[in-house]
């Protein structure tokens, strides 16, 4: 089942898409919000595959909160606007509706995130990883990565971005979440929702930052712990 929240500040808007997500049997309704900050609060503490999002709305509109998102389900855009279609497609939605929503529309969007997803879990399927290398697809190719050149890999909706030393990131259809089961623990550790760092490339920690060049990586508070831990057990301090 995909999880979706829908977030629109007009009422019958809202309820029709709700109607839409019932509809559907591959959809499940988690929240209906008439604010962005309304779904700020549910997304903090629930994991969520989908939003639709109004662009349009008071205090906060569609694609500032979007863009405001640490780490971005797949996002829908509705809106009685086609001007903002183009500033959709850049915040990396996977599709815009125009109001009013048909359901014949609204199935053609949901069947692309549903397509992603599935490409999604049969690459999962394809990672493969030995005691110091890791095979990963890109660009319809496989790559194998050295793990010791691995400084940090980065969520990016539904792929992952590869940073290593010296060379551009190299980015590859798998959830976060897949890497990190397959990364041996004693040299990768989760420090944020999107981040995974290798320890043995942790050089300077600045107030709860890792440092990698000029990117600071921000250490999540639920990661907090098993990061002190290891700071404890290796730094003289």
């Amino acid at each position: 089942m995909i999880k979706c929240i829908a977030i629109d500040d007009e009422p019958l808007a809202l309820q029709q898409i709700s109607s839409y997500i019932q509809r559907t049997p591959f959809l499940e309704q988690v929240a209906l919000c008439q604010s962005a900050f309304e779904a700020l609060d549910i997304l903090a503490n629930t994991q969520v595959d989908l939003l639709f999002v109004d662009i349009n709305m008071p205090d906060l509109n569609g694609l500032d909160f979007v863009k405001s998102l640490t780490q971005k389900p797949f996002i829908i855009f509705t809106t009685a606007y086609s001007e903002y279609a183009l500033e959709g497609f850049k915040v990396d939605a996977t599709d815009y509706i125009l109001k009013p929503i048909g359901y014949e529309d609204f199935l053609r969007a949901v069947n692309k995130v549903k397509a992603r997803i599935q490409s999604v879990s049969e690459n999962d399927d394809k990672l493969s990883t030995s005691n110091d290398s890791l095979f990963v697809k890109s660009d319809y190719k496989l790559i194998r990565i050295n793990l010791v050149d691995i400084k940090y890999i980065e969520s990016a909706n539904e792929y992952v971005q590869i940073h290593i030393e010296s060379e551009k990131p190299i980015t590859t259809l798998i959830r976060l979440k897949n890497m990190e089961e397959q990364l041996p623990k004693s040299r990768f550790m989760r420090v944020h929702r999107s981040f995974i760092v290798n320890l043995d490339k942790v050089k300077v920690i600045d107030r709860n930052r890792i440092v990698f060049d000029k990117v600071y990586i921000p250490v999540g508070d639920q990661y907090k712990d098993a990061f002190q831990a290891f700071i404890d057990k290796t730094f003289l301090v």
